[in-house]
């Protein structure tokens, strides 16, 4: 009798966890953005609904630089927030499908302190008695205890996490370890068991393809917006991300500017050096500008030999100290054979606009940054104007 109270036991926690790996797994396919799908992983492996750790963290292996990078985390920042939370949870009866539609409509989750002390976290793969190194390169799961713990004191992630136990999972697609997940139970206490260290195996199988396959459309993605010549966004992409930096501009009631830079006489240019030749000068005043762009801001190329950079949260003093600078970056830059152009070298005139002054659509804004750059061009051309 007993054995047949065990077996039923058993059996009905396994459909339990198959139920969770099959919900989690089909979160997973809903989508291709990268960060909803590490958001859908670490729900899964934090989520009462779901393996129910207290917290977890991934991060993701950059091959092309020798790093791991750390990308997201999820999990309260004390005993009391982990509580509140937990109760508004259970209060509400979230369940997986909640927690992850709630994320994906409001395209941001809570960020705590733990999540950004994640996301500063890069380690090189030369490092390797570090903890995130030995996953990416034994490629095995690894469970520390309260035993062996210690070693690891020092250890920038343990640092973060300053845990007695930690499960280290490396996730991998076509047999290449492609990203590292932890996870621990700093509050409750509770014992990571061998059935845990299992159920998160299975879910790494699955997650470590979905990672891959997200990455893959995401390049595929960057390609199609892309000026193939440039390298910088391409027209297309500038209306978008224009449409979508005005909006948060007007939601969060500041300024954006858009700089528009034309290259002056470039046509001459064409002519007297061949289209080979313009096209490398395309190429290095993209470079110029992007290499002098912050990471918040957009640059596009617009079309021809005309750029567009939008830049936000920036009003339009900012913006042009930003334009002044950069039109002198590219007067004093050697190109070739820029001899033969009138002032016996490459410049380019720039138009300043901003919103919500000069306009707050698309139209309205290109039309008057536009203006100014097109009197700036009859002002003399090689300067920055922000007005008529």
């Amino acid at each position: 009798m007993e054995e047949l109270t065990r077996l039923k036991e058993e059996l009905n926690r396994t459909k339990s966890e198959l139920g969770i790996l099959f919900e989690i797994s089909n979160a997973m396919r809903t989508t291709l953005k990268l960060d909803e799908v590490l958001y859908i992983i670490l729900t899964g492996v934090t989520a009462h609904a779901g393996l129910g750790f207290n917290r977890a963290m991934l991060f993701l292996v950059n091959e092309n630089e020798g790093l791991i990078e750390g990308k997201m985390g999820i999990g309260p920042d004390t005993g009391e927030e982990a509580n509140r939370i937990w109760t508004f949870i259970e209060k509400d009866e979230m369940d997986l499908d909640d927690l992850i539609n709630a994320y994906k409509s409001s395209g941001k989750m809570y960020d705590s302190q733990f999540n950004q002390q994640v996301k500063n976290i890069k380690i090189t793969v030369k490092e390797e008695d570090n903890l995130l190194v030995i996953g990416y390169l034994e490629g095995m799961p690894l469970h520390l205890t309260d035993e062996t713990i210690r070693n690891y004191r020092n250890d920038a992630v343990m640092k973060i996490l300053n845990t007695d136990e930690v499960v280290v999972i490396p996730l991998k697609a076509k047999d290449k370890v492609n990203a590292i997940l932890l996870a621990d139970n700093i509050f409750t206490k509770k014992p990571i068991s061998k059935d845990d260290i299992r159920m998160l195996i299975m879910l790494a199988n699955q997650a470590g393809l979905a990672i891959e396959n997200s990455r893959l459309y995401e390049q595929a993605l960057i390609r199609s917006h892309t000026d193939s010549l440039s390298g910088l966004w391409n027209h297309v992409y500038f209306q978008n991300a224009l449409k979508s930096e005005l909006e948060k501009t007007k939601a969060a009631g500041s300024a954006l500017t858009l700089i528009m830079l034309d290259i002056d006489d470039f046509k001459k240019y064409n002519d007297a050096c061949g289209h080979q030749a313009g096209d490398t000068v395309i190429k290095e005043i993209s470079k110029l500008i992007k290499d002098r762009s912050r990471k918040m801001d957009w640059v596009c190329r617009y079309g021809g030999e005309e750029f567009a950079v939008i830049l936000p949260f920036t009003n339009k003093k900012e913006a042009s100290l930003i334009s002044e600078r950069l039109r002198e970056t590219i007067e004093k830059y050697p190109f070739n054979q820029e001899e033969i152009m009138a002032q016996k070298r490459i410049t380019v005139s720039l138009g300043v606009a901003t919103a919500p002054e000069d306009g707050v659509t698309n139209s309205e804004l290109i039309t008057s940054a536009d203006r100014f750059l097109y009197k700036a061009k009859q002002l003399g051309k090689n300067q920055v104007r922000s007005y008529l």
